[in-house]
């Protein structure tokens, strides 16, 4: 009897989560473009992945593949480009799809969720707390806490934020991983120890943070692909060259996809310190330990490993190095 109500169980959960999938009720036209494909993405971490195409006929397109809605995904004629962002819902839904300008020309009609996330767009200083408060239902809520709120709130405000949100929201994958965020951001704290890992330099050869811990480390994210980045590099290089003979060091963390594009940038950059990188962009399993939704992110750590500062940018970085290594000295 226990195996009987066993299988019934795993039957209907299996029923239950085929039943939250649907098929796509997704038609458009492409314009000022010769494109022969569209392509349709599922978003995740920051990326997206191709789960079907299309062949583009007289200009048009439609879809009917089963996916869950209501869900973000992203539609292009160019995988390697960043696609049109849209919010698929359980009902028709029309795009005027403009690869040239996704995000300014491009029209989408029918779907409610997608009419939100323009207007949110389109808003200047959002307050996610009063956005939310207003739309607790809305996956967009969810959503804009997950990827434009994450990295500039606390652990407590983005618990704060996830409570606003409807029961509904609670079990979709962006509030599953602000709870995992928030339990690694809780551990970073200023005060606690750093998480060690290894990773290969640009030679291939691991490299352990904990083994290269002098003085004063900076652990810092970055990539060749970030404008801001690259932007901040020369005040990271001008602190190196100042600090690095009184004890200060740099293990940089590089969310790159493609080596050769991660050695470029650090021989154009000139930076002569300790890289290392596993090249998985956002999968980046040193970015999620470090709870690093945003670059460039850095923690500056102590010869024990304590986090002493976080997100020292510009000037802030210089001085708070020459207090540190004044008291020292």
């Amino acid at each position: 009897m226990k195996k009987i109500l066993l299988g019934f169980a795993l039957f209907l959960g299996a029923f239950q989560t085929q039943a939250q999938e649907s098929n796509l009720q997704l038609k458009g036209t492409v314009v000022d473009t010769v494109a022969q494909y569209v392509y349709l993405q599922k978003f995740h971490n920051k990326m997206f992945t191709t789960i079907d195409s299309v062949k583009v006929k007289d200009g048009n397109f439609s879809f009917k593949t089963k996916v869950k809605t209501p869900e973000l995904y992203g539609l292009s004629v160019n995988t390697a480009s960043s696609p049109l962002y849209i919010f698929l819902e359980k009902k028709p839904i029309t795009v005027q799809l403009n690869p040239k300008k996704y995000y300014s020309n491009s029209v989408v009609e029918g779907s409610a969720s997608q009419d939100l996330f323009e207007t949110y767009k389109k808003t200047k200083d959002v307050e996610i707390s009063k956005f939310i408060t207003e739309h607790p239902n809305s996956l967009v809520s969810a959503y804009v806490l997950y990827r434009n709120w994450s990295y500039r709130l606390s652990p407590e405000q983005i618990t704060q934020n996830i409570a606003l949100l409807d029961k509904s929201l609670q079990s979709t994958t962006y509030v599953k991983e602000l709870k995992e965020l928030v339990t690694v951001l809780d551990g970073l704290a200023i005060g606690k120890k750093a998480p060690d890992f290894t990773a290969n330099d640009p030679e291939g050869k691991p490299v352990r943070l904990y083994q290269n811990l002098k003085g004063y480390t900076l652990v810092d994210f970055w990539a060749s692909w970030c404008g801001p980045c690259r932007k901040e590099n020369p005040n990271i290089v001008a602190a190196y060259k100042e600090f690095h003979d009184k004890g200060f060091n740099i293990v940089a963390i590089s969310l790159d996809k493609k080596k050769e594009n991660w050695i470029k940038g650090i021989q154009d950059d000139n930076l002569t310190w300790t890289h290392v990188s596993d090249l998985l962009f956002w999968n980046s399993a040193v970015a999620k330990l470090y709870g690093v939704r945003a670059i460039p992110a850095n923690y500056l750590v102590d010869s024990k490993g304590i986090i002493v500062a976080k997100n020292l940018h510009g000037e802030e970085l210089q001085s708070t190095l020459k207090t540190l290594l004044e008291n020292k000295i």
